[in-house]
């Protein structure tokens, strides 16, 4: 395995193109000499570091194998294609995009199941009925036979599914699915519907590093720098920053911080100009609070990035690598 920090990213498709705009907020630019066609690439002024493009069920069974450090992935893969994930990673971030929820899907004409109990009835009459087990065509072996155990539903069999998983029940290989959707409209497409309780996960994008990856002093700091950035481009997305001249600033600013959560990184003279980080949601409360309190004016102005001495993203990492 290379020296290098690697973190595998998706190599097509909207998780690629998302993932590269996640990142390039973050200001940390991806780059892939050679193009589409090359397989490495690298972030611009990071040293130490390797990219590997990768599809994302590859991505995680690189993670759970130690190849990679990161990577990009939906945690519905983590839990499909990892054995014991809890031990053999370590949830960095979700990162926003990708959301998808794995289904049980069944055929609308089964007027009668509603919810997974009710589907538990309908197993047991098949077997009865047909001398055989109902199938279920899915991609998501793991995840279904855990599911299912958890309902104490054992009269099923699954069939393995390598194409368009919402075709089987017309097409007369299963009885029913499990797969993954986002938005419905393929399994309304497909004449399926999906039990009251019938969600078995709820699945985004989200940055995991692997735990049995040997994590090298220098791998940790480069994973400082990118986790940094990261970090300090998510802190400052929530808040904004506000200035003002008012007297007796130092009393202000604490009455700001106990009263609506802002803090002032900069501290504040008896009679100065006051530099707030407030809170998004409450600036414009804030700001005619000051104005109350006798500012002349106040100015409101978005944040790039907010680095501060602890990394919520980077110190449990840390931890968990170094234990």
């Amino acid at each position: 395995m290379s020296e290098n920090l690697i973190v595998a990213l998706p190599s097509k498709g909207r998780l690629q193109e998302k993932t590269e705009a996640f990142f390039a907020k973050a200001g940390l630019k991806i780059e892939r000499p050679g193009g589409e066609r090359n397989y490495r690439g690298n972030i611009k002024g990071i040293g130490g570091l390797e990219i590997a493009f990768l599809s994302a069920s590859e991505i995680a069974r690189e993670i759970a194998a130690g190849t990679v450090h990161f990577g990009i992935t939906g945690t519905d893969l983590v839990r499909e294609n990892i054995d014991r994930p809890e031990e053999k990673t370590h949830i960095v971030t979700p990162l926003g995009f990708g959301h998808a929820d794995v289904v049980i899907a069944v055929p609308k004409a089964w007027i009668d199941v509603t919810t997974i109990a009710d589907l538990a009835d309908v197993a047991s009459d098949f077997r009865a009925s047909h001398g055989s087990r109902m199938r279920i065509a899915t991609k998501y072996v793991n995840i279904t036979r855990q599911f299912f155990a958890s309902h104490g539903i054992l009269d099923y069999r699954i069939v393995e599914s390598a194409g368009a998983t919402e075709g089987a029940p017309a097409a007369g290989s299963a009885e029913m699915i499990v797969d993954i959707t986002s938005t419905g409209s393929t399994l309304e497409a497909n004449a399926l519907k999906v039990p009251e309780d019938g969600v078995m996960m709820q699945s985004q994008a989200h940055l995991v590093a692997s735990l049995t990856a040997r994590w090298s002093s220098q791998n940790l700091e480069v994973a400082r720098q990118v986790l940094d950035q990261i970090a300090a481009q998510d802190e400052a997305q929530k808040l904004k920053e506000i200035r003002c001249t008012v007297k007796d600033a130092e009393s202000v600013a604490k009455q700001a911080v106990q009263k609506f959560g802002c803090s002032a990184p900069f501290g504040s003279a008896k009679d100065a100009v006051l530099t707030l980080h407030c809170p998004s949601k409450a600036v414009a409360e804030v700001a005619g609070w000051l104005r109350a309190k006798g500012a002349p004016l106040v100015s409101v102005a978005g944040l790039d990035y907010v680095f501060t001495t602890e990394n919520p993203l980077f110190d449990p990492l840390k931890k968990r690598v170094s234990s």
